[in-house]
């Protein structure tokens, strides 16, 4: 099983996107995959759960007969950093609770799981603790999302340091790009010389998720399924 964990530079980065397209080549190309997204700050309630819409957008794109609340059981309704959104409902999110959810994806007999992050690397949980915890005690090899922006070439080095720091292998990196960023193609010329991964792909937005899928190179993250 290839366990993938979906982080980036900061917060609106392009995590789910990227986790969209990455689950849609995957599946494309005759493979299992189930997603998970243990904590999300940002819902709609719907009936008696709390829906987050890029959950939701996962689920989409997943073909393990999956449920939203199994997708993403820690969820809050304030768009807040959820550690905020906990203490405000004078709640804790306990790591045990995110393996543990972790564990029942991971049961479902997928070739691929991808866990996409919220924010960036160091998200923190409260309690000096941080999500980064649990990719490193569930083993997961990362993929990071490089929103290009000015300041993302400090962005991106910085966290890809703390990724290896922290003992994981960082896989490759995904450019997402907008369409007005000044010297577009010399910055991501920059990350490509200087990051010691593959660039998996470059990502302006499309609608359809399908062209993004395509412009993924997923033979560079694992050998034949």
């Amino acid at each position: 099983m290839l366990k993938l964990f979906i982080t980036a530079t900061d917060t609106d980065a392009g995590k789910t996107y990227a986790a969209q397209a990455l689950a849609h080549a995957f599946v494309s190309n005759n493979n299992k995959v189930a997603v998970y997204k243990p904590i999300s700050a940002g819902c709609e309630r719907i009936n008696d759960d709390l829906v987050n819409e890029d959950a939701l957008l996962l689920l989409k794109q997943s073909n393990c007969q999956q449920i939203i609340t199994q997708v993403n059981p820690i969820a809050f309704e304030q768009p807040i950093a959820p550690h905020i959104a906990a203490a405000q409902l004078q709640q804790v999110i306990c790591l045990t609770d995110i393996h543990n959810g972790y564990e029942e994806i991971t049961a479902l007999d997928a070739d691929i799981v991808i866990c996409e992050g919220a924010g960036g690397w160091r998200l923190p949980l409260g309690q000096g603790k941080f999500l980064s915890e649990f990719v490193q005690t569930s083993c997961q090899d990362v993929v990071l999302v490089v929103n290009m922006k000015l300041g993302c070439l400090n962005h991106a080095i910085l966290t890809y340091q703390s990724i290896i720091a922290d003992g994981l292998n960082c896989l490759g990196w995904i450019a997402n790009c907008p369409e007005d960023m000044p010297y577009l193609a010399e910055n991501i010329s920059e990350l490509t010389a200087l990051l010691p991964i593959p660039k998996l792909a470059e990502l302006p937005f499309d609608e359809d998720i399908t062209k993004a899928a395509k412009r993924i190179d997923i033979s560079l993250l694992t050998t034949p399924l």
